[in-house]
Protein backbone atom coordinates (compact mmCIF):
# COMPACT_ATOMS: atom_id res chain seq x y z
CA UNK A 1 0.00 0.00 0.00
CA UNK A 2 0.98 3.16 -0.71
CA UNK A 3 1.55 6.35 1.37
CA UNK A 4 -1.99 7.60 0.52
CA UNK A 5 -3.55 4.42 1.11
CA UNK A 6 -1.86 4.62 4.91
CA UNK A 7 -3.58 8.29 5.00
CA UNK A 8 -6.65 7.34 4.51
CA UNK A 9 -6.29 4.36 6.92
CA UNK A 10 -4.89 6.87 9.79
CA UNK A 11 -8.06 9.33 8.66
CA UNK A 12 -10.42 6.35 9.13
CA UNK A 13 -9.15 4.90 12.58
CA UNK A 14 -9.72 8.35 13.58
CA UNK A 15 -13.02 9.14 12.59
CA UNK A 16 -14.63 5.49 14.34
CA UNK A 17 -12.53 6.60 17.14
CA UNK A 18 -14.30 10.18 17.15
CA UNK A 19 -17.63 8.39 16.50
CA UNK A 20 -16.92 6.03 19.59
CA UNK A 21 -16.40 8.55 22.11
CA UNK A 22 -19.85 9.42 24.00
CA UNK A 23 -19.13 6.23 26.33
CA UNK A 24 -16.93 8.80 28.05
CA UNK A 25 -14.46 5.25 29.01
CA UNK A 26 -11.60 5.78 27.27
CA UNK A 27 -11.00 1.74 27.50
CA UNK A 28 -14.17 0.73 26.32
CA UNK A 29 -14.37 3.13 24.05
CA UNK A 30 -11.06 1.83 22.25
CA UNK A 31 -11.99 -2.05 22.72
CA UNK A 32 -15.29 -0.66 20.21
CA UNK A 33 -12.36 0.45 17.93
CA UNK A 34 -10.87 -2.42 18.24
CA UNK A 35 -13.87 -4.93 17.70
CA UNK A 36 -14.90 -2.54 14.66
CA UNK A 37 -11.24 -2.72 13.18
CA UNK A 38 -11.40 -6.68 13.60
CA UNK A 39 -14.38 -7.17 11.83
CA UNK A 40 -14.74 -4.68 9.44
CA UNK A 41 -11.00 -4.13 8.18
CA UNK A 42 -8.76 -6.53 5.75
CA UNK A 43 -6.34 -8.36 7.43
CA UNK A 44 -3.45 -6.51 5.07
CA UNK A 45 -5.56 -2.78 6.69
CA UNK A 46 -4.66 -3.58 9.99
CA UNK A 47 -1.63 -5.22 9.36
CA UNK A 48 -0.38 -1.63 8.02
CA UNK A 49 -2.15 0.66 10.51
CA UNK A 50 -0.18 -1.79 13.14
CA UNK A 51 3.09 -1.29 11.29
CA UNK A 52 2.59 2.44 11.34
CA UNK A 53 1.42 2.44 14.79
CA UNK A 54 5.04 0.52 16.00
CA UNK A 55 7.17 2.81 13.77
CA UNK A 56 5.18 6.50 14.69
CA UNK A 57 1.84 6.46 15.58
CA UNK A 58 1.87 10.00 16.05
CA UNK A 59 -1.24 10.89 13.85
CA UNK A 60 -3.14 8.12 15.54
CA UNK A 61 -5.97 10.08 18.30
CA UNK A 62 -5.55 8.45 21.76
CA UNK A 63 -8.45 5.99 21.53
CA UNK A 64 -6.93 4.89 17.68
CA UNK A 65 -3.73 4.27 19.75
CA UNK A 66 -5.07 2.21 21.94
CA UNK A 67 -7.41 0.19 19.67
CA UNK A 68 -4.77 -0.63 17.08
CA UNK A 69 -2.55 -1.88 19.67
CA UNK A 70 -4.94 -4.10 20.90
CA UNK A 71 -5.63 -5.79 17.96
Amino acid sequence: MGNHQLTSLIKMANQIAENNTHIGDETAEAEMVANHLTKFWARSMKAQIKEYLETDGSELLPIARQAVASI
